[in-house]
């Protein structure tokens, strides 16, 4: 059996834009119930390498295979937000795979982790369809509450869906000052 481990995506990497362009063509259909719309370009090298320089922070589960590493799982922390708020969003995807192998959590405890030590976020907020029940258990798991319901909150999948929106305290030290 091979191992997986999580590790931070580097935006510098060709290798890490392959890999991860490899990994969505891959899910491409699996993903798609629950993805906005992705141009072509976004399942290529060109355009992954593009999205891993945009200012999000990405972890990468990836599977050491005796040819490389191959992604498994992603996370990705965006809308990073600094001063009073120190807030981000949080998002993540397993290839199905690797499923039932705690990697979504894995992945969310390591950006949570990350969140606080690394960028020191008060908070992270995350959403969910309402019925992807397997990603609010990663998120319950994780100590992520539910915090209300959001109509028509994103377009996925040709249509605007409504969401679950989840929230977890990081702590409740003060921001430092400037």
């Amino acid at each position: 059996m091979s191992t997986v481990r999580i590790r931070p995506a580097r935006p510098e990497s060709p290798a890490d834009a392959a890999a991860l362009a490899a990994a969505v063509s891959r899910n491409r259909a699996y993903m798609r119930p629950w993805e906005p719309y992705r141009p072509e370009t976004y399942y290529t090298p060109e355009g992954q390498a593009e999205r891993l320089g945009d200012g999000a922070r990405r972890w990468f589960a990836v599977d050491e295979l005796p040819e490389g590493e191959r992604v498994a799982g992603v996370a990705i922390l965006s809308g990073i937000a600094l001063g009073p708020f120190r807030s981000a969003s949080l998002g993540y995807w397993v290839d199905p795979e690797y499923g039932g192998r705690g990697l979504a959590t894995a992945l969310t405890e390591e950006v949570c982790r990350a969140a606080r030590e690394e960028l020191g976020l008060h908070r992270i907020e995350a959403s969910t369809l309402l019925d992807n029940h397997a990603s609010q258990r990663v998120l319950a798991k994780c100590g992520f509450e539910r915090i209300g319901t959001a109509p028509r909150y994103l377009h996925i999948d040709g249509a605007w869906r409504d969401h679950h929106l989840f929230q977890r305290i990081l702590h409740d030290d003060p921001p430092p000052r400037a």
